[in-house]
């Protein structure tokens, strides 16, 4: 009898994993035009010839830098060497003739560029790109000798000299030092990242789950809010289960995901504002959402039925706005912070701009990820 029941409750536990697993699938396949693996083809080779993004004219931009890495990871997730090697191609003059391009170290949006060339290291175990690429993790943390009196009040607490409490860096910082992690194997990286998340996340999450764009701008901004969506969900993957900051983490992640998901307009888009529903819709920020909610469901941290549809979704709306030449549209140009509530709905949208281009990657690549 015991025999019998054990088979009957194996039996049932098989056939609920595996309505789990096929739920997973069908919320994640697509018709013709709109697969994963077309419309990352289409940006990432798009993406080659494409002219830097500079950084004040001088350094490669963060934003370039993220297109690279989806780029990079939707080459991986499909096994297309030649999309590789190209990226590769690409790369390589910033070794040369383009080493000007590489960013200094002393500002959030400029060391995580480093994420890079751990990427390419992972990758093709090449040493050059792990060289190039430390350094840029390991002065986040060392106190630059001409820090301000704030930078170092911060380094006093054990946070990174470079915080600003602004959302957009709580992806700036976690994915260089999540990368350094996964490139070392050596837990400091992922353990000052996680410690710094959660000072945010207890500084600047609201009652709703979003973020303000910094403390004294009270707007929920759509892509600042994506950096940190993002920026969890790069951490969550990346962090041992058995880190103690983890379940602070994953409480901030799912309370931000549920209200999202609140505030997903019926064409799947999420809006420049947030919680402003005669706003416009904004590309790269529900990319960034989208991009937060696949990995969840593929990492089981959020429930198929409901977060599966709501980021199938999201990912048909953003390919409606992608044009014939692989240009993401209705994208929210570089934002610093203001408060002026008008200022976000007046902001320009631009076409292919690499805000836009890259968490669209981002998502192609998780999409066709195991």
């Amino acid at each position: 009898m015991n025999r019998i029941k054990i088979s009957i409750f194996t039996a049932v536990a098989f056939i609920y994993l595996l309505s789990c697993n096929t739920a997973k699938e069908n919320y994640f396949s697509f018709p013709a035009g709109a697969t994963p693996e077309e419309v990352g083809k289409k940006l990432g080779t798009h993406f080659i010839p494409g002219e830097h993004f500079l950084h004040g004219g001088k350094w490669i931009h963060y934003a370039e830098v993220c297109t690279w890495l989806g780029a990079l990871r939707f080459a991986e997730a499909t096994g297309d060497k030649e999309l590789t090697e190209q990226l590769k191609a690409r790369f390589e003059s910033l070794f040369s003739t383009e080493k000007a391009y590489q960013p200094i170290m002393n500002h959030v949006d400029l060391n995580m560029f480093g994420c890079l060339p751990l990427e390419f290291y992972q990758v093709t175990k090449d040493r050059r790109y792990f060289d190039l690429g430390m350094p840029y993790a390991d002065t986040q943390w060392t106190l630059a000798g001409d820090a301000t009196g704030e930078q170092k009040d911060w380094a006093a607490k054990g946070l990174s000299w470079q915080t600003r409490m602004w959302i957009d860096d709580m992806f700036m910082i976690t994915i260089i030092q999540s990368q350094a992690y996964r490139a070392t194997g050596h837990a400091e990286y992922i353990n000052r990242a996680a410690r710094e998340m959660v000072v945010y996340l207890d500084s600047l999450q609201r009652p709703n789950g979003l973020f303000f764009h910094a403390p004294d701008v009270p707007f929920f901004w759509g892509r600042g809010n994506g950096w940190m969506a993002a920026g969890m969900t790069e951490l969550l993957r990346a962090l041992p289960e058995n880190n103690p900051d983890r379940p602070r983490i994953l409480k901030g992640y799912l309370t931000m995901m549920e209200s999202l998901k609140k505030y997903q307009s019926a064409s799947g888009m999420w809006n420049q504002l947030i919680d402003a529903p005669d706003c416009w819709a904004e590309t790269s920020g529900t990319a960034m959402f989208a991009y937060s909610m696949i990995t969840g469901v593929k990492r089981g941290w959020l429930p198929a039925k409901e977060y599966g549809a709501a980021a199938r979704k999201a990912w048909l709306a953003l390919v409606s706005y992608i044009d014939d030449k692989g240009d993401v549209t209705e994208v929210c140009v570089g934002t610093n912070k203001l408060n002026d509530r008008q200022y976000y709905y007046d902001r320009p949208r631009v076409a292919g701009d690499y805000h836009g281009q890259a968490p669209v990657l981002w998502c192609a690549a998780a999409l066709l990820e195991n």
